[in-house]
């Protein structure tokens, strides 16, 4: 991909910035930095920055079908709402462990929104605590999935049918058949990246079903063929890239978050904790899916 432009946009510096997400009605790109317990908007028209100040850390959010969005917090989820800048608490995962929080989350195709959890600091021999939820518009909550140990990159293929999910710690993307109001199915193994020397973290998919996603550890993002081999790299000018998404009015600039310190990693890069737009890729992205009904 020699022809992609990398491009820092603003001066920004996030912590751990993570969960892209475009706003194709507003044509607005937010994002989190998950530490300091911020939501930053950018306004590709302005250049101007907005952040809005949210309980750290964050795990991910989700854009809703109003002014709002759901956020995947500690160990309970929420509802912000931009315009009146408040908070309203939602359900708890039920947790109280201090080594474990939500954390990379999407809003699937029929408005429900679902969240992993990562386990810190665990002992080679411990089982990871906690697993994949979904929430949906009514407020229910059901738990998907069980031993992740870091769970990040949730995304879904064009047709809603396929969830893609990876444990970071793992080195592995697993694929599963998907349905709303069902239990996930027939798991397999999409990719492992142990040969790439990296865990994968954010993730999304393109309008051919490609999946991209970050390989944090070594600053790049691949981009699978729906069959999981490489169709792609992308080299980023910062060591530790975190998560994707498509967006721009013609949703073909691929917004990139990143890491300037987290708990596991840091960069002293210039750049380092950026969030920088990919241009050039002759590839489409598709339209966030929300949360709620319409």
């Amino acid at each position: 991909m020699s022809a992609a432009r990398i491009t820092r946009i603003g001066a920004t510096k996030d912590q751990l910035g993570e969960s892209p997400v475009w706003d194709e009605r507003r044509q607005r790109l937010h994002w989190i930095d998950a530490l300091a317990g911020l939501i930053r908007t950018f306004d590709p028209f302005t250049g101007t920055v907005e952040q809005f100040s949210v309980p750290a850390p964050i795990g991910s959010m989700a854009l809703q079908h109003d002014s709002g969005a759901v956020l995947a917090l500690r160990h309970e989820f929420a509802h912000y709402d931009f315009d009146k800048r408040l908070l309203t608490a939602g359900p708890s995962i039920g947790l109280d462990h201090p080594r474990v929080r939500l954390n990379d989350g999407k809003a699937d195709p029929y408005g429900c929104f679902l969240a992993g959890t990562m386990h810190g600091d665990r002992a080679q021999d411990e089982t990871p605590v906690g697993g994949l939820y979904r929430l949906d518009a009514t407020g229910a909550l059901e738990l998907l999935e069980t031993d992740l140990a870091v769970s990040n990159g949730p995304c879904f293929s064009p047709d809603g049918r396929t969830f893609y999910l990876a444990d970071s710690a793992r080195r592995v993307i697993w694929a599963y058949d998907y349905r709303p109001n069902a239990p996930l199915a027939n798991k397999r193994v999409f990719v492992g990246t142990d040969a790439q020397g990296s865990g994968c973290d954010g993730a999304t998919v393109d309008s051919e079903g490609y999946l991209w996603s970050v390989l944090v550890r070594i600053g790049k993002i691949a981009r699978f063929a729906p069959d999981g081999t490489i169709a792609g790299m992308i080299d980023m000018p910062i060591r530790h890239p975190t998560s994707v998404t498509f967006g721009g009015s013609g949703l073909d600039v691929l917004f990139v978050t990143s890491i300037s310190r987290s708990h596991a990693l840091r960069d002293d890069h210039p750049d380092a904790g950026g969030l920088f737009a990919v241009e050039g890729l002759g590839v489409r992205g598709l339209p966030a899916h929300r949360f709620g009904a319409d």
